[in-house]
């Protein structure tokens, strides 16, 4: 099983980017696909997680503007970032989940499987 990350870059203060992270070697539309970030110095937090049937979870820090989703027929989730803050930089780390439970799903041990990671820097 593999994730692969990709999308992240350099952008402003304000600015948006898109992140993606492929799946391959098994499906996971069942179960949770979640992002991660690890910024330098600290330890790697939750972001947001999305289970099947779509329902969604956000870190408090960026509800409102990030939003996850996910195309089962594609076998990849992304995560759409906007107003983008300095305090955003940070490695992205994708993960799956296959057999989430609810009240485990912001919990890095939840995950399985982990895709590589992708910096994503915030300007000010």
């Amino acid at each position: 099983v593999q994730l692969q990350a990709s999308g992240g870059g350099l952008v402003q203060a304000g600015g948006s980017l898109r992140l993606s992270c492929a799946a391959s070697g098994r499906t996971f539309s069942s179960g949770a696909m979640g992002w991660f970030r690890q910024a330098p110095g600290k330890e790697r937090e939750f972001v947001a997680a999305i289970r099947s049937g779509g329902f969604t979870y956000y870190a408090d820090s960026v509800k409102g503007r990030f939003t996850i989703s996910r195309d089962n027929a594609k076998n990849t989730v992304y995560l759409q970032m906007n107003s983008l803050k300095p305090e955003d930089t940070a490695v992205y780390y994708c993960a799956a989940a296959p057999r989430a439970i609810l009240s485990m799903i912001r919990i890095r041990s939840t995950y399985d499987y982990w895709g590589q990671g992708t910096l994503v820097t915030v300007s000010s």
